[in-house]
């Protein structure tokens, strides 16, 4: 089983590249929909991601914020999806389940991103954590972000 271990390590670019651009396209197109939903339109929402780096200043640069937040977005997306590949590797509790470890993979990048990326960020927005929101957040990061990588993970790296 060592081999195999040391095989998915050396073989985890395809499978990254993979869940990178599947959660990625999949989590953004999650934030803008459930955001339409309350009249937030989709530059609004890429401009907020641009915003953790540039404050409030992203809102007034249109599309060329809005186009560095989704490139922000996908550099974020590419760790996520890489940090699982690499944990699926080493961890056999990661690999015994790719349901159980999406989900909980989901749960743990929202809680970093809502605990550590946007406080240290210059976010210029103080987001109110109700159960409504909580669950929306939570469910789609499980949906289109942990589930994805999980199971890009199991059907790339299961058998090298």
């Amino acid at each position: 089983m060592a081999n195999g271990i040391a095989s998915a390590q050396r073989n985890i670019l395809h499978p990254v590249l993979l869940a990178w651009l599947v959660a990625g396209t999949m989590d953004i197109t999650g934030a803008i929909v459930t955001s339409a939903w309350h009249g937030v339109p989709a530059v609004r929402i890429l401009q907020s991601v641009a915003s953790g780096l540039l404050g409030k200043d992203a809102y007034a640069g249109g599309a060329s914020t809005a186009s560095l937040g989704l490139a922000l977005h996908f550099v974020m997306m590419l760790a996520f999806s890489f940090t699982y590949m690499l944990a699926y590797g080493r961890y056999s509790l990661v690999r015994a389940n790719a349901l159980f470890s999406g989900t909980l993979y989901g749960i743990a990048v929202y809680a970093l991103m809502n605990a550590v990326v946007l406080p240290l960020s210059a976010f210029p927005h103080h987001l109110k954590y109700d159960a409504a929101f909580m669950a929306t957040g939570i469910a789609t990061h499980i949906l289109c972000v942990g589930l994805p990588i999980a199971l890009i993970a199991r059907n790339y790296l299961r058998a090298t």
